[in-house]
């Protein structure tokens, strides 16, 4: 499991050498349903995001992305070449960003082993967008197959000038085919880099295969606390205590990467069974300032959650009807008996959670009207909220308030969207 990486980053015509390991002496496995929830602070306004909307076959958008280029092996003997073209990125025109790993065509692409085999594509933020502290999170189908090794990880914007690993790296979400039921965080900066890199693996419960469906990856990050995601469950923590004296660079701006290589020195050569092409699929990349800058709403608290009664109009509590946790359960205004059906956490990746569930707007519908209900948490649009210093609840699938239904504040009153209006039955505090 010890895996050693090498990874070269280019940017602007210089190319530095990355080296890393992400399965090392200091990892640990961590499965499913025993890991604690995610910590996570109370929403703020997303300080960068990509939906990736636009038509089918677009590009990803320049002002936010730069594609590398190039078949040098990364350092770590990778297969691919990593091509600037919509064959490799594009938007599929339903809201994702889709990697393409295939089987090369072009004779004239030449890899550090001669014709090269396979192209992909690698995008970073380098130029466009770096932030220290936060909440990072992506929604990703990743590929199968062996020699597949998708990434969703970050370095410092410090790279040119001290290099690596004195930036700092912080990996938030890599996988190898070989182990289609695992996912691996990890940090790696001076001292403990390449084999010594400091992270966890987590496992899907049941034998289940991350290619199987999208999940949510993301950390949780303060200036003195890093932690790890799964579909809002924690399974590592990171602290300078970890770091057993050696230095903790996570302390500066860091910019994002998504990429899929083939093959390497950890994931090995596909083989006669791994099949062209291989997509790894982006539903959306958010970012928010909740991780410890001081401005998150929960004193600058990192990773704390923020849990209490939702009161609206009337001093009326949002409540799960019946106390139901079954999916599809109705959201209403009840009188405030303080029940768990009527305690809710506000997560900084952007959920609003009761019983174990999520305020979801029912089949995802952004129109005026649409019904919210208790439904599992699945990263959706129609779970995302964001609670604003003007005490609107707003979903950001929609861009619509959560609102009670004909202006009522009776015992019972449904919940939905509309319109944000600045009416006070769309006003909402956490108590």
């Amino acid at each position: 499991m010890a895996a050693h990486r090498a990874r070269r980053w280019s940017l602007g015509g210089s190319v530095l050498l990355v080296s890393a390991a992400v399965a090392a002496a200091f990892t640990f496995i961590t499965t499913g349903p025993s890991a604690d929830r995610a910590d996570a602070a109370a929403p703020t306004a997303v300080t960068w995001s990509d939906e990736f909307d636009g038509p089918a076959g677009s590009a990803p958008d320049p002002a936010k992305w730069t594609l590398e280029t190039g078949g040098g092996g990364n350092g770590n003997h990778e297969l691919q070449y990593y091509r600037d073209s919509r064959d490799n990125a594009a938007l599929d025109g339903n809201g994702n960003l889709v990697i393409t790993a295939r089987k090369n065509t072009d004779p004239g692409l030449q890899c550090w082993y001669g014709a090269c085999q396979y192209t992909s594509a690698r995008l970073n933020t380098a130029k466009t967008f770096t932030q220290a502290y936060g909440h990072f999170e992506a929604r990703i189908k990743v590929p199968r197959g062996q020699g597949m090794w998708p990434a969703f990880w970050m370095l410092g914007n410090d790279l040119g000038s001290v290099g690596w690993p004195n930036s700092g790296e912080i990996d938030i979400m890599e996988n190898v085919g070989y182990e289609p039921n695992a996912v691996h965080g990890t940090l790696h900066g001076p001292g403990y880099s390449g084999g010594g890199g400091i992270g966890a693996a987590y496992n899907l419960p049941g034998g289940a295969a991350f290619a199987d469906a999208f999940h949510v990856f993301a950390v949780d990050w303060s200036p003195e606390k890093i932690t790890w995601s799964v579909d809002g469950t924690t399974y590592q923590t990171r602290t300078p205590a970890d770091l057993g004296g050696k230095k903790w660079v996570y302390d500066h701006p860091f910019f994002m990467i998504l990429n899929l290589a083939v093959g390497g020195d950890w994931p090995g050569s596909p083989n006669a069974d791994t099949q062209f092409p291989q997509t790894m699929t982006v539903d959306y990349v958010r970012v928010s300032a909740s991780g410890g800058t001081g401005n998150s709403g929960d004193g600058g608290n990192g990773g704390a959650t923020k849990t209490g009664a939702i009161k609206g109009v009337g001093g009326m509590c949002v409540d799960v009807a019946g106390a139901s946790a079954a999916d599809g359960t109705p959201i209403q205004l009840h009188d405030c008996t303080g029940v768990d059906a009527q305690k809710w956490t506000l997560g900084s990746d952007g959920t609003v959670r009761a019983l174990g569930k999520c305020l979801d707007v029912r089949g995802g519908s952004t129109a005026d009207g649409a019904a919210v209900q208790l439904y599992t948490c699945n990263g959706t649009k129609a779970q995302q909220w964001v609670h604003t210093s003007a005490r609107d609840l707003t979903n950001v699938g929609a861009d619509k308030c959560l609102a009670t239904k004909d202006n009522a504040s009776g015992d019972g009153t449904p919940l939905q969207i509309r319109t944000c209006s600045g009416a006070a039955n769309q006003k909402w505090t956490l108590a």
